[in-house]
């Protein structure tokens, strides 16, 4: 399987990242800053939890 899951989890993240941005913040900087921020944490923590190698 190899670096599958990650490369997918980093697409999905700079996807979900980029729909939101677009969607709801594109003229409100410090709210598109952390919520960008909340993201990045949320999909490194479903990473570190569910699919690094043990």
């Amino acid at each position: 399987m190899g670096r599958f899951p990650t490369i997918l989890s980093v697409a999905m993240m700079a996807a979900v990242i980029i729909g939101v941005d677009f969607a709801f913040l594109r003229h409100r900087f410090w709210a598109r800053l952390a919520v960008n921020c909340v993201v990045v944490i949320a999909f490194g923590a479903i990473y570190l939890l569910f699919l690094r190698r043990p």
